[in-house]
């Protein structure tokens, strides 16, 4: 499990320190933090409670939302990216994942939209460079348009993605959303071709999708995508790094946590890893 790490939304009601400990107990090597637990711990108490872990930092979730109209929502949008950036630093990552926001309240415009995604992304991605933290721009699903990304193929995002340097600004392969998509061999090889894929995410994509589809992510495995597939793909295209799990998933919340971690990880080691390189992670 040397390329395993836990997106900490799998174990949504754990704390960071439950979380790491749970990491460590189980032999995961990495994991994935979302800004909300790193704020409810102290940014300072984070990053020592992972470094002395001995775990490494996959990413950190989530940066974006740069859809807003109106000077000061854009003024808070960057603000809030400039700081996401500094705590990914801090935290000894190299990938924020960006979710980029939906249409703002009230609009239908989503060329609108998309342009000033393209607009903020050329603010930030300066200040990535300089504190050596990707861009992860994460295209969603299209069903999470309106709400939440803008960005729905891989390919718009790396139409954002190539015009700026790959250390400033990647993509997110994430199963869930990208698995439909009938360019998607094309585009993991452009992106690999360009050396663009900052994480790969994996979760399965189960049915009956439930009322709040956001929540219907389930174990790899479960499912209807063909890992063996994706995952020797994302390999082909050059890509390295961890594998993240990440679901949203109401069940597996309720779930104890460390038979979630066993779970993931007798599913990577069934679905997912025979199918990576055998590099190292980062």
């Amino acid at each position: 499990m040397t390329r395993l790490s836990l997106n900490q939304i799998t174990t949504r009601d754990w704390s960071l320190a439950e979380a790491v400990d749970g990491c460590v107990a189980a032999g995961i090597p990495a994991i994935g933090l979302w800004r909300d637990k790193v704020a409810e711990t102290g940014l300072a108490r984070a990053a020592r409670l992972v470094r002395e872990s001995g775990l490494a930092v996959s990413s950190l979730c989530r940066g974006g939302f740069l859809t807003a109209t109106g000077p000061e929502a854009t003024r808070a949008a960057l603000a809030d990216n400039l700081a996401a950036l500094e705590e990914a630093a801090e935290l000894g990552t190299d990938t924020l994942v960006m979710v980029v926001g939906g249409l703002p309240d009230g609009s239908r415009d989503l060329a609108g939209a998309r342009a000033r995604v393209a607009d903020l992304l050329a603010r930030l991605a300066p200040h990535a460079g300089d504190l050596g933290v990707r861009l992860a721009i994460e295209p969603l699903h299209p069903v999470f348009c309106a709400d939440r990304a803008v960005v729905s193929t891989l390919g718009q995002a790396l139409d954002l993605a190539e015009a700026f340097p790959a250390d400033q600004v990647g993509v997110v392969v994430d199963s869930y959303h990208v698995w439909w998509d009938p360019r998607l061999d094309a585009q993991l090889e452009r992106a690999g071709r360009g050396g663009r894929i900052a994480s790969y995410q994996v979760c399965d994509w189960t049915l009956p999708l439930p009322a709040d589809t956001l929540l219907g992510r389930g174990h790899v495995g479960d499912g209807h995508i063909d890992f063996a597939a994706l995952t020797a793909k994302v390999t082909a295209a050059g890509y390295t790094g961890w594998v993240e799990v990440e679901i949203f998933n109401e069940q597996v919340w309720n779930t104890p946590g460390p038979r979630t971690l066993s779970l993931l990880a007798e599913r990577h080691r069934t679905h997912v890893e025979p199918h990576l390189a055998p590099a190292a992670a980062r």
